[in-house]
């Protein structure tokens, strides 16, 4: 019964937040993407730890997990405030996330297309790799002692790069990709709740 309504109660949330019409004064876009795969050019040093991974090397892995955006436009559907919370299993599917929040301005706008780019503050966390027999501490990313229970990171500009394919005036399609070592690419959708356009 606790269940049921758990449920209810989620979806309650759900469409109330997707029904918001004219709260932010047609400037405000909510989002969800699923972390999607990371990628290590020249193969990850820890590749044997990574049970997710495409290949040998580890140059493709997969990060399962949920990143949810809010966006919110000061100038037109140029320029832009954006939230972004994520929380997904790393490579070693040890429980991970960022918070970020930054400014984005649109790059390209061409009919249903948009490319965006973004920079601002980021942190990162995930849990400690030490406990793992094998994992030498050479990440050069992460900070964190084999005492700690976390490994952290907080950079002044973390930035990435979106491609938003609109579906409907409301909805788009996103893929987005974090520029970093390792390089991450994140697959989503976006909900317009009052379109800046």
């Amino acid at each position: 019964m606790l269940q049921n309504k758990s449920k209810i109660l989620i979806l309650l949330i759900i469409h109330l937040l997707f029904s918001v019409s004219s709260l932010f004064a047609q400037k405000f876009t909510v989002g969800v993407q699923f972390t999607g795969i990371s990628i290590h050019p020249r193969g990850a040093a820890h590749s044997h730890l990574m049970p997710l991974k495409f290949d040998r090397e580890g140059i493709f892995v997969l990060n399962p997990g949920i990143r949810i955006n809010f966006e919110y436009f000061f100038h037109r559907d140029i320029l832009s405030i954006k939230f972004a919370q994520g929380l997904y299993g790393d490579c070693t599917l040890s429980f991970a996330g960022f918070t970020h929040i930054g400014f984005r301005g649109r790059i390209l706008n061409r009919g249903n297309h948009t490319i965006s780019g973004g920079i601002g503050p980021t942190f990162f966390f995930r849990r400690n790799w030490y406990r793992f027999d094998g994992y030498r501490g050479n990440d050069l990313f992460f900070r964190g002692s084999p005492e700690d229970r976390w490994q952290r990171r907080f950079i002044w500009f973390g930035g990435e790069f979106t491609y938003h394919f609109r579906l409907t005036n409301s909805s788009e399609l996103a893929v987005s990709l974090i520029p970093f070592y390792p390089a991450i690419i994140q697959l989503g959708a976006r909900k317009i709740i009052c379109s800046p356009y």
